[in-house]
């Protein structure tokens, strides 16, 4: 399935912030930490927790939120599938990032060791 214009669109415009809350309940909901969320998302963007939640408080849409991001140099290794998409397929650089750190909120979620999930 590859993502259309329209969907990356909304993507772009989805502010971090509504979607955060969803990430700390997918993780605390399987016995993982809002702490060990931070450290993914770190690792993904460079963002320290105090930076993520001043993108948080400040309600920074995805767009604002990854050009914002210094992103990891091994996050191009992150593949699969993710909410119907195969990750490595997605053309929108935008869309693609995203994809990544749902992949990684996904992987701490099922219980992957965090050695793994940062690659």
């Amino acid at each position: 399935m590859k993502p259309t214009p329209e969907h990356n669109e909304r993507i772009a415009k989805m502010t971090f912030s509504s979607v955060f809350p969803h990430y700390v309940t997918k993780v605390e909901s399987k016995g993982r930490s809002k702490e060990e969320l931070f450290q993914v998302i770190e690792w993904l963007t460079g963002f320290n927790k105090e930076k993520i939640e001043a993108l948080i408080e400040e309600k920074v849409n995805f767009e604002t939120f990854f050009k914002r991001a210094n992103i990891h140099p091994k996050a191009g290794l992150i593949t699969g599938v993710i909410c119907g998409y195969r990750i490595e397929e997605i053309d929108n650089e935008l869309t693609r990032q995203v994809r990544w750190l749902d992949k990684l909120v996904d992987e701490l979620a099922k219980g992957k060791k965090m050695e793994k999930i940062l690659r």
